[in-house]
């Protein structure tokens, strides 16, 4: 009993369906009516007489937008972690050398037990920034930058641009971050965080630990390659700061 338009709307206004796919066909070709449809939420609006072909190339490329929309990371807009798997697999098909960096957030639940989630969240965008302009730096090809989730990013360049690349983020990282503190914990350079068992710890300012896996000719698989950089991850966990650890077996 409602038209099209009062569909998209309602549509729109619930939770569980405000972001699907909406295609609007309809007779109304005047300009004015496809700004109330658009405006009302619809991905796209369709005119009648159509061309069947045309519909069906305007649905996929609907779903195509909506799809990469969703890999999205909320938080960064970076892609996630579908696109991140396509882009690793795609180059180890091609047998081009690339190389896989582990990009991990050290002390962050510390942080965000002591400020709070949305101050958190200011931090994650702080790496995320940095990575974005050391991946803007790094020349070309451009490396492809990815978030996993949490404080978990990948950048998949070459293997001559990994190290580097990695060194210029981590750099600008533990310049800005001291920033994200409170003044008097940033000067005397922990935090002090109270456990679960109610004692006083003094817990480090965050840091970034970073594991790189290399495939310079094509013969290791990309599962392989993703094992070893998070296991290099784990070791430049293990060292003061931020640091990067590379796989150097192959």
């Amino acid at each position: 009993g409602c038209d099209g338009i009062a569909v998209v709307r309602l549509l729109r206004s619930h939770p569980p369906t405000a972001s699907l796919p909406v295609i609007l066909l309809t007779a109304k070709a005047d300009p004015a009516d496809k700004v109330v449809g658009l405006t009302a939420g619809a991905d796209d609006y369709v005119v009648k007489p159509f061309d069947t072909l045309e519909l069906i190339a305007r649905i996929a490329g609907t779903l195509r937008r909506t799809a990469d929309i969703r890999a999205l990371s909320p938080l960064t807009g970076l892609p996630g972690n579908h696109r991140i798997d396509v882009e690793v697999a795609s180059r180890a098909a091609a047998g081009t050398p690339y190389a896989l960096c582990h990009v991990d957030l050290d002390e962050f639940k510390a942080f965000n037990d002591v400020y709070g989630f949305q101050r958190g969240d200011d931090l994650l965008l702080l790496l995320a920034s940095c990575l974005q302009r050391a991946v803007s730096r790094a020349g070309h090809p451009v490396p492809f930058l990815g978030h996993v989730g949490g404080d978990d990013f990948v950048v998949v360049c070459t293997p001559e641009q990994a190290e580097p690349l990695c060194a210029d983020a981590l750099r600008e990282f533990d310049t800005l971050s001291p920033y994200k503190y409170d003044p008097d914990d940033a000067a005397r350079g922990y935090l002090e965080v109270t456990d679960r068992r109610g004692e006083l710890r003094r817990q480090p300012l965050a840091a970034v630990s970073v594991g790189v896996a290399a495939d310079r000719g094509g013969e290791r698989d990309f599962r392989a390659v993703i094992t070893a950089a998070t296991e290099m991850k784990k070791v430049a966990k293990e060292q003061e700061g931020s640091y990067v650890a590379v796989d150097r077996r192959h």
